[in-house]
C-alpha cells in the first residue's frame, strides 16, 4: 500500500455525492489522513459528514462558493451517471484546468468519452465492486471495500498520473484486488457478474408472492435473493445504460436455464449431472480465492 506520507500531493480531495459509496470513501480516506471536502444535494448529508469527521467542510449544489471547484486538483464523483453528466455540464468552466476526476459508476461506455471531451482536465473511470442493501451516508462503512474488487477503466486519453491517482484510491481503501480493464470489457463483465445477478434476484422475488414462504424458506433462497432489496432508481438507470451488454448476458442465461429445463422434462440425467459438475468445478475456484 502507498503510505500517506508519500501522498501529500493527493492530500486535498473533493468528493461530489455523499451517498453510500461516496460516504464510505469519505469515511475511509479521512481515517487515512486525507483532507476531504464535499458537495452534495442535501445539507443533511454534509452535516452528517462534518459531524463524523469524514470531511473538513462541504456545500450543497445550489450553494457552491465562487472559486471552490477550481481549488481542487483531484475530484471523486460519487453520483449516478446521468447526475454526474448534468453536474459536469453545468460546472465544467469552474473546474481546475488540470483537474483529475474519477468516479464510482457501475457502467462506463455510456458517458466516458463524453466526459473526457467535456472537461479540460483528465477523467479516468473506476468502479468499486462493493455495496450494501441500504443507501445513504448514514450507512457508510469503508470496511465493505476490504474484500472487494476495484476496477480502473483507462482509455488512450489517460495519463500515468491519472492512473496512479486512481490506483492510490483503491490501495488506500484497501480493496482486495485492483484490476485494469477497458471500458468496453468492463461493461461486458459487469453485465454478467453484477447486473444479470440482480436481474435474477429481482425476478425470483417477483415470480411469486414470497410472503407465504417466509416461515419455510432456507438459506438457498435467502442467499440468492439477498440483493433483491434494490435501489430501483440506480439499478434501472444502470440496466438501461448498459442495455446491449446486459441483454446479451440475459440471453446466455436464458439459453442455459432452458437447457436445464429441457433436461429435467426429458429426465436426461446425464445432462443434468454434467451441468451440476461444471457448476461445482467453477464455483470451487471462487472458494479457493
Amino acid at each position: 500500500m502507498i503510505k500517506m506520507e508519500n501522498n501529500k500531493k493527493y492530500s486535498k480531495i473533493l468528493i461530489i455525492g455523499l451517498g453510500l459509496i461516496g460516504g464510505s470513501y469519505a469515511q475511509g480516506l479521512s481515517k487515512k489522513g486525507f483532507n476531504l471536502y464535499a458537495l452534495n444535494r442535501s445539507q443533511k448529508a454534509i452535516d452528517y459528514a462534518i459531524n463524523n469527521n469524514y470531511i473538513i467542510d462541504g456545500f450543497t449544489f445550489d450553494n457552491i462558493p465562487n472559486g471552490f471547484l477550481s481549488s481542487f486538483d483531484y475530484i471523486i464523483m460519487g453520483l449516478y451517471p446521468k447526475a454526474m453528466m448534468d453536474f459536469l455540464n453545468l460546472h465544467k468552466d469552474e473546474l481546475n484546468k488540470n483537474v483529475i476526476i474519477t468516479d464510482v459508476c457501475g457502467v462506463k461506455q455510456v458517458f466516458i468519452n463524453d466526459v473526457q471531451n467535456l472537461i479540460d482536465g483528465e477523467f479516468i473511470g473506476a468502479h468499486p465492486m462493493a455495496g450494501r442493501e441500504v443507501s445513504g451516508i448514514e450507512n457508510a462503512d469503508y470496511h465493505i471495500f476490504k474484500d472487494a474488487n476495484y476496477i480502473i477503466t483507462p482509455t488512450e486519453k489517460n495519463t500515468e498520473k491519472g492512473i496512479n491517482f486512481t490506483r492510490m484510491i483503491g490501495e488506500e481503501l484497501e480493496f482486495r484486488h485492483i484490476a485494469i480493464l477497458s471500458p468496453q470489457k468492463h461493461d461486458e463483465m459487469i453485465a454478467y457478474l453484477s447486473q444479470l445477478t440482480h436481474c435474477i434476484a429481482v425476478t425470483l422475488m417477483t415470480s411469486r408472492n414470497s410472503e407465504q414462504f417466509i416461515n419455510y424458506t432456507g438459506d438457498s433462497f435467502r442467499d440468492l435473493t439477498r440483493i433483491a432489496k434494490i435501489n430501483e432508481n440506480m439499478w434501472c438507470e444502470l440496466f438501461l445504460e448498459n442495455k446491449k451488454d446486459l441483454l446479451s448476458q440475459m440471453d446466455l442465461f436464458i439459453k442455459e436455464i432452458l437447457k436445464l429445463r429441457e433436461a429435467i422434462e426429458k429426465e436426461d440425467q446425464e445432462t443434468i449431472k454434467n451441468m451440476m459438475k461444471l457448476s461445482t468445478e467453477r464455483r470451487k475456484k471462487f472458494d479457493n480465492k
